[in-house]
Parts: structure tokens; C-alpha cells; sequence
């Protein structure tokens, strides 16, 4: 008994090391890409110099450089990358290593033509711009496994090397090679048991008697107008993009330390890649955010790329990659921030859940596509306006990163997105805005200080943890799905949903039922009409907008049942039907928008219901003071105000008695504090 005592302690003793091994950010890190591999002369270590004066802590190299690393099949040269480790370590910067094989080197693309992409109709990818291959092509993985070995080999004990970045920025980039369609070919036949009834059936295959008899007749992508094979062929490139970048992970996880994360850095347009299925095995997945600034700079797109990946991981996150300077593949988007704009944008990023920012770059390249794509540095490599402010920063978050680190959000909102509805309305559109206008959405809550995550509703049909629910446009749905809603709403939750919810089954197949199908009961109405149209305003304006009362491109004849119009459009005809509908059902109530409606009015519409919800209240502020808030490791609640304007704002501190972090002044419960242009405020509750 005692030996098995003993063995009991001894696992619970290791598994606690293990668990404590694991990378932990005890304050937030703060740096920018590095490649000395382009700079035009020697001056690495005067780049450290420059680099510790500033205060970043993070450099993430090695991700463009297989054709340094390996310039020459089996031909590897380390040396220039040791010295680089060696110099960031002894100066107390860490780094991040990536694997180099979105950017394969010329001999590759010579000796084996065959790993390049072949996209629609047969055009071929050249050499000459980076993610031209076929990510999931035998020759190219056999080259890619041997240059990620040899490297974590080499790095994976060097103690200046916190993590790994596997690839980078990942999609299917519209691959379309042979045996990436007979892969393709292998997956329906396992999905649909290798039944081609089955299989014609659901997607219609009788229509122009597209049938296919046997395996060998199920034709390609090129020519393909079945809405059903195209987004299942969406479903599959998402599920190889996934299956890829696992595979580098387990090739990683072989050689890295238990202290050391494996990440990569995802696009904020999330459409193409499964998330859910590329998180597992990353700690901290990164994002790369780039946006607006100047006049246009609201931090909207920053809460958006965050919202999303923070609640996908259930955990903090990175960004690796931001906008320094004016960012573009030419010069025509020259748009360096204002003064004060990068600061802010460091701690909206903060805000949203990240614990560590990068620029991309460190500093300005002389040449190639990206010559205008500029860093921290310019290209005369001095100091400069932006290097100041983010010196100024980084002395801030010396101070205060320890208390907004981690920070951890508890929303009482959620949108739901669909990559599904995204791509079939894209293959059969109603609109020439938006078809899937998910952005607008987050818009809607983000500018009233709705704090929201974005769940991806294939994954998951347990909203339990929210209040209301806003969902685009859900277009294709599984009835479980929708029977997920029906529930939400019976069980007292708050649904905002969007036009052309409920219409399509998760083939891509209108419902043959009264729309919206199984939605029909919590909508409390049914419709069998709808038409285009064009701008037309609400009736009596019962939203009471100062701007747009508008509605247009779409309109369903929403026969009510149950529910209460809360709004008619202003016409002749299209006026007979409600064009917004309130249902109560339940314990919950679900707000229906049988059309596309104005940005004010979707507004209008979200606030009402997050009122009703007690999620806000009507004196609540709206943009340009945006508020997020959240937990920090210390269990203190920590509220950040920002000023999105070139003018001081004055707010009210309707809050507990706080520090606020940058200032180190005490604010109690009333007082007026001013909020300078492009400026922030961070609280901390006592």
C-alpha cells in the first residue's frame, strides 16, 4: 500500500511539473518580426541595441527562410540563424522560431514541378511569390518534415526560443491538383458510406441528370454549379488546411520543451480554415490583425480578429503580426498612424485578450513585393517618430504588463458564425454587399460597448453560457442546430437573428418546408415569399434613427403567427408584411430582420434587445468611448476606456473605486475623468 501511495504522489508530483512547465506569460510581451537575413548590411547587433533601448521583448524570425536555410538541396547552413539566437538571448529578448515552408526555395520548385498548386480550369501556380504549392502534395511534405527537423534538431533546447510558429497565415489558397481532388473523391465516399444514392439524393444529383454511376464518373471541382459539392469542397479544404498544420505540430511537439508553445498565426478573414481542428494542439494561437488608422482608426477590427480567437481557443492568445506604418504590395495605402494611434492599438489588442503584440516588421524592407509594407524603422533603419511612441509603450508595459496579462472575459453576448452560410450565400447571392454580413454584426454590438464572442455554430450547439445571441444571415443549418436556438429561446435567452436563417439543411438544400423551417415556432411566423429590392424606409421610423431608417436588397413576406411586427416598410406593396418581428416564446423572446437592414438600424435593433437582456442599459456609452473589461490573473477586474477621436472626451467612472494603471491615480465611483485624443485609460478595481 505504501509503494502505491508513493506511486500515486509520484504522478500527481510530475504531472504538477509538467502543468507548470508549460509556457506562462507572467506579463505580456512586446516586439516586432525580425529578418536580418534582408538587411543590406551588417548591423545585427546594432539592431539588439536599438532593440533594447525601445524595450521589446519578442522577436519571431525564420518563418520566410528556407532558401537560406537550405540553399541547396540537403545543403544546410545554421551558422547565420545561431548567431542571431545567440545575440537575442545574451540581450534578454526572446524569440519565437518559425518553420520556414509556406516560401519554398527555387531548387524545390525545379527539381519537383510537381508540389506547385494547380488552380481552376487548370491554370498552374509559378515560382516567384510565396504560398504557391500544394500544401498537401507527397514530395513537398517529404522536404518540408526534413527542413522543420533539422531545425528543431538544432533549436529546439536553445534556452532564447519560447515557441514555434508552424507555417504561416495557412488556407488552401484554391488548390485544385489531381490528387487533391482524389482526395477529395476519398472523403465523400467515406462520408457518405460509399453510397452514391445516398450521396445523389441529398445533392440533388438529378437535376440537368448529373447522376453519377460509379466512383470513377464523380467529376472535378472546375466546372462544378451544385451548390452542395461546393460547399462541401469548402468543408474539405478547411479540413486539410487542419489536418496540415497538426501534422507540423506533431512534428514540433517530437523535439520542443514542455515550456516552450506551438502556435501559428491565422488571418482575421477566418472563412477558409476550420479553427476548432487547428487549435488543438496550440496553446496560444496567434492572429495576425492589420486595420485603419488615421480618421478611420475605431479598433473595431482589432476586438473582431480577438473576439473570434479568443473564444475558439478558450484561451488568451497572440498577435504576431500588426501594422507599424502604412501597410500594402504598393504604395497607394500610405497610412502611418497618427500620434498616439499605435500606443492605442497596443492595448486594444491587450484589451481583447492577447498577451503578446508584434509589428511586421522590425524594420522597412529595400526590396521586393512588400518594399512599402513598413516596420517600426524606416527604411534608413534610424529612430523615428514610431519608434519613440513605441519606446514610450514599452516603458509603460514594463510597469503595468504584469496586470493585463491574461486578462480572461466572461460575455454575456455571442455571434454565431457559420462558415457554411458564408460560402453558400457566396455561391448563390442575394446582395452585391456583403452576402454573410457578419462583420456588421460584431459592429452593431462592438460600437455600443456590447462586449461579444464569435463561436463558430458548427462545432458546438450549447449557448447555455450567453444571454442573447446575434446571428447572421444562418443560411445552412443542420436541424440540430436550429433546434439549439428553439431551446436557447424557450430557456429565457435573447435572439437577434438575420434574414435567410433556417432556409437551407447543412447539404446546401432549400428545406422543403414553410420557411423557416425549425425555426418556425421560436420565429412565431412563416413566409413562402420574398423579393429584391431596393432602398426603402420604415414606416413611422419606429426606431427613432437619426440616420439611415433603411432597409433594402432583400425582403421576406413575413406572415406573423405568433409574433409582434415591430416594423413595416414604407411602400405600396412590400408594406402589407412586418418586416421585423418580436416573438416571445418560452421564457425568451427572438427578434427577426426579414430584410437587409441599414448599419443604424441593426444597431437599434441589437441595442433594444441587449437592454431587454440586461446586458446594457440605455445611458450606456456608445462609440467614440469604447470600453472592454475582463479578469486579470489576480482576480481584479480591469476595465480599459479608449477615445477613438481627435478630440478629449470627458467620461463618468460608473464604476468601484479603481487605480488606473498608466497614471497610478486612484478613481472612485462618480468621478469625471478626461480621456485625451487617441488616448486610454486601464482600471483596475481595488
Amino acid at each position: 500500500m505504501k509503494n502505491k501511495n508513493y506511486f500515486i504522489l509520484l504522478v500527481l508530483f510530475l504531472s504538477a511539473l509538467q502543468i507548470k512547465a508549460q509556457y506562462s506569460f507572467d506579463n505580456v510581451l512586446y516586439g516586432a518580426a525580425y529578418y536580418h537575413e534582408y538587411m543590406p548590411y551588417e548591423r545585427l547587433d546594432e539592431d539588439i541595441r536599438l532593440m533594447k533601448r525601445a524595450g521589446l521583448t519578442v522577436v519571431r524570425v525564420g518563418e520566410s527562410a528556407w532558401g537560406v536555410f537550405e540553399p541547396q538541396e540537403g545543403n544546410f547552413e545554421f551558422e547565420w540563424m545561431d548567431r542571431i539566437l545567440d545575440k537575442m538571448h545574451a540581450a534578454g529578448i526572446k524569440v519565437i522560431l518559425g518553420t520556414p515552408t509556406y516560401s519554398i526555395p527555387a531548387w524545390l520548385a525545379y527539381k519537383h514541378p510537381e508540389v506547385l498548386a494547380e488552380h481552376a480550369k487548370g491554370n498552374k501556380a509559378y515560382y516567384g511569390i510565396r504560398q504557391n504549392m500544394n500544401f498537401t502534395n507527397p514530395t513537398y511534405q517529404f522536404y518540408c518534415e526534413r527542413i522543420i527537423r533539422k531545425m528543431l534538431e538544432r533549436y529546439a533546447q536553445h534556452p532564447a526560443v519560447i515557441g514555434y510558429q508552424v507555417d504561416n497565415e495557412t488556407e488552401a489558397r484554391g488548390v485544385n491538383n489531381r490528387d487533391y481532388f482524389f482526395g477529395f473523391r476519398n472523403y465523400i465516399k467515406q462520408k457518405f458510406n460509399n453510397d452514391l444514392n445516398l450521396l445523389a439524393k441529398e445533392w440533388g444529383l438529378n437535376y440537368w441528370g448529373m447522376n453519377i454511376n460509379t466512383w470513377e464518373e464523380f467529376y472535378r471541382r472546375d466546372g462544378v454549379t451544385s451548390p452542395s459539392y461546393k460547399n462541401e469542397w469548402e468543408r474539405y479544404n478547411r479540413k486539410e488546411v487542419a489536418d496540415f498544420l497538426n501534422w507540423q505540430c506533431d512534428l514540433v511537439n517530437e523535439y520542443k520543451r514542455k515550456d516552450q508553445f506551438v502556435t501559428h498565426c491565422f488571418m482575421p478573414d477566418f472563412h477558409n480554415i476550420d479553427q476548432v481542428e487547428s487549435f488543438k494542439q496550440m496553446q496560444y494561437p496567434a492572429i495576425n490583425v492589420y486595420h485603419d488608422v488615421q480618421d478611420k482608426q475605431d479598433g473595431q477590427r482589432i476586438a473582431y480578429a480577438g473576439d473570434f480567437v479568443r473564444t475558439v481557443a478558450d484561451n488568451n492568445y497572440i498577435v504576431m503580426e500588426t501594422n507599424a506604418q502604412g501597410i500594402g504590395w504598393d504604395a497607394r495605402t500610405q497610412f502611418p498612424p497618427y500620434d498616439n494611434q499605435l500606443r492605442q492599438n497596443v492595448y486594444a489588442h491587450y484589451a481583447s485578450g492577447a498577451n503578446m503584440v508584434e509589428y511586421w516588421h522590425w524594420s522597412t524592407l529595400h526590396y521586393g513585393q512588400e518594399t512599402y509594407w513598413r516596420g517600426v524603422l524606416g527604411h534608413d533603419l534610424q529612430p523615428n517618430r514610431i519608434y519613440k511612441e513605441f519606446t514610450t509603450t514599452a516603458k509603460e508595459l514594463e510597469r503595468i504588463g504584469s496586470h493585463i496579462a491574461n486578462l480572461k472575459k466572461k460575455n454575456r453576448a455571442a455571434i454565431l458564425y457559420s462558415h457554411d452560410s458564408y460560402h453558400a450565400l457566396g455561391f448563390m447571392p442575394y446582395t452585391y454587399k456583403s452576402n454573410y454580413p457578419i462583420d456588421m454584426v460584431h459592429k452593431a454590438l462592438y460600437f455600443q460597448n456590447i462586449e461579444t464572442d464569435i463561436i463558430p455554430c458548427d462545432k458546438t450547439t450549447d449557448f447555455s453560457g450567453y444571454d442573447m445571441l446575434v446571428i447572421p444571415p444562418l443560411y445552412v443549418a443542420t436541424d440540430q442546430l436550429l433546434l439549439a436556438i428553439d431551446e436557447f429561446v424557450q430557456s429565457g435567452g435573447h435572439v437577434v437573428m438575420m434574414h435567410k436563417s433556417g432556409y437551407c439543411n447543412e447539404h446546401s438544400a432549400v428545406r422543403a418546408t414553410l420557411a423557416p423551417g425549425p425555426l418556425r415556432k421560436a420565429c412565431g411566423f412563416h413566409y413562402q415569399e420574398f423579393s429584391t429590392i431596393g432602398d426603402l424606409s420604415l414606416k413611422d421610423n419606429p426606431f427613432q434613427l437619426e440616420g439611415k431608417n433603411q432597409i433594402s436588397d432583400w425582403y421576406e413576406f413575413l406572415i406573423p403567427e405568433t409574433a409582434t411586427p415591430l416594423a413595416y416598410a414604407e411602400h405600396p406593396f412590400f408594406g402589407k408584411w412586418p418586416v421585423v418581428t418580436e416573438n416571445k416564446y418560452g421564457k425568451g423572446k427572438l427578434t427577426y430582420i426579414g430584410a437587409y437592414p441599414s448599419q443604424e438600424l441593426l444597431n437599434a435593433i441589437v441595442r433594444k434587445a441587449a437592454i431587454h437582456a440586461g446586458i446594457i442599459s440605455s445611458e450606456s456609452d456608445v462609440f467614440p468611448i469604447i470600453q472592454r473589461s475582463g479578469i486579470n490573473k489576480a482576480g481584479k477586474a480591469i476595465r480599459y476606456f479608449f477615445n477613438y477621436s481627435s478630440e478629449s472626451k470627458e467620461i463618468t467612472h460608473n464604476y468601484p473605486t479603481s487605480k488606473e494603471l498608466i497614471s497610478g491615480k486612484t478613481v472612485k465611483e462618480g468621478d469625471h475623468v478626461t480621456l485625451p485624443p487617441w488616448g486610454v485609460l486601464i482600471m483596475e478595481v481595488y
